[in-house]
């Protein structure tokens, strides 16, 4: 019953009688061309004038429909009016020739039914009020004869006219449910769109992630470090003043290196979302500085350098710099203070990396951690590389393969 009388149904026939009015100024039109093509002044071609005039009027609409902005304009309306459109409908302008298609299409099966709709809206009140009133004695032969003169002979009214009445709202229920169901087809993004908006989402969230692995190890490894120095200085300050007096030293030098890397990472948030990926940030020629911060927290690496390391593309270098830190810093979360063994050696067009350490006590897992490996193995496939990590007897064994011509 809500589709005949209900908001709904009262929504939808707002929304038919929009279109009726969209079609006026067309239905206009052509009357006029028509009339001039094709004089005559009897009922019936009158008649035939309003039907040809409106059958006229719809590939009018139709090419005028094709201007982009058609498409921005309809998707309002049929959202705020057309209830029940079950879909996603475009709020921008046509930019394909496809998307203009579809939203003729959608414009003229609107101002069609909204006509009609119009029409019956227009004709049905008066007509029910006659009927309703034509067995009524009070008229008087006038009044009866004046209805005939107008209506023709018609049957008992108060059967007729409730069922004028019903049969608007049984149309305007049909066109409206007609209208919402079309609305998604018609008027919903083309799948070239959905194609490039799923792209533009794959590229955005491809640089959130690469914001959250940057985050994640360059002020995650400077957080690690500067905690773990931070209570080795606090349990010798007394006993030790000079070993304390270094690891302060340690825990400044490691902030301030925190401090212009998370410059450089914000930089990420500030960049045009088409602009190019920034290159700053640390390469493997600043590994030095990296093995010597991890000495003073505790975890002393033995560093294996192949030749042809410097000459390696920029983009490359700076991945592998992320992994090695990454690797360092979960030694440094899982082990503690235990030696560790670093190889860099380019070999047969890829450079491999291999980090091993022994597995130590073991410490606390860090609630939310978990994420260092994941964001290894994501450097790694990004540069069409691969990544295993895991245990080899009592050591842990990180091993990346990189091609060295892999995503440049």
């Amino acid at each position: 019953m809500s589709a005949l009388i209900g908001r709904r149904a009262a929504l939808r026939w707002v929304h038919l009688v929009l279109g009726g009015a969209l079609l006026m100024p067309y239905w206009l039109l052509s009357q006029v061309l028509l009339s001039v093509a094709l004089p005559g002044d009897d009922a019936a071609h009158r008649l035939a004038l309003n039907f040809a005039a409106f059958a006229l009027s719809l590939p009018m609409a139709a090419i005028t429909a094709l201007v982009p902005v058609v498409r921005a304009l309809e998707g309002t309306a049929a959202r705020a009016l057309c209830a029940g459109a079950a879909g996603e409908l475009a709020s921008t302008p046509s930019h394909s020739w496809a998307a203009r298609r579809r939203t003729a299409a959608w414009f003229v099966l609107h101002l069609f039914l909204g006509g009609i709709v119009s029409g019956m809206s227009l004709a049905t009140p008066p007509a029910v009020v006659v009927l309703l009133l034509s067995p009524i004695d009070s008229l008087g032969n006038p009044g009866r004869s004046l209805i005939r003169q107008t209506y023709g002979e018609l049957p008992s009214g108060l059967l007729l006219g409730p069922a004028l009445l019903a049969l608007l709202l049984a149309v305007n229920a049909g066109a409206g449910a007609l209208l919402a169901r079309s609305a998604p087809a018609l008027l919903g993004p083309t799948p070239a769109e959905r194609l490039a908006a799923a792209e533009r989402r794959a590229v955005e969230l491809a640089r959130r992630n690469r914001l959250a692995r940057e985050l994640h190890d360059s002020v995650g490894h400077a957080l690690s470090a500067v905690s773990i120095q931070a209570a080795a200085a606090g349990k010798v300050l007394g006993s030790d003043p000079e070993f304390a007096a270094e690891a302060l030293r340690a825990i400044e030098e490691t902030a301030r290196a925190a401090v212009a890397e998370l410059d450089t990472v914000l930089g990420l948030l500030r960049e045009e979302p088409t602009g190019p990926a920034p290159g700053a940030g640390p390469t493997l020629s600043e590994l030095g500085g990296l093995l010597r911060q991890m000495g003073r927290a505790g975890v002393a690496v033995e560093s294996l350098a192949g030749p042809g390391l410097a000459e390696l593309p920029a983009e490359l270098s700076r991945e592998a710099y992320r992994i090695v830190q990454e690797g360092l810093t979960n030694v440094l979360r899982h082990a503690g203070p235990v030696p560790a063994r670093l190889r860099l050696e380019i070999h047969e067009g890829r450079l491999d990396v291999e980090l091993t350490n022994p597995m130590g006590a073991g410490r606390p897992s860090r609630p939310g951690g978990g994420r260092g490996l994941r964001g290894v193995a994501e450097r790694a496939t990004a540069l069409r590389g691969d990544c295993a990590a895991g245990p080899d007897g009592d050591t842990w064994r990180l091993a990346v393969r990189l091609p060295i011509g892999g995503n440049l």
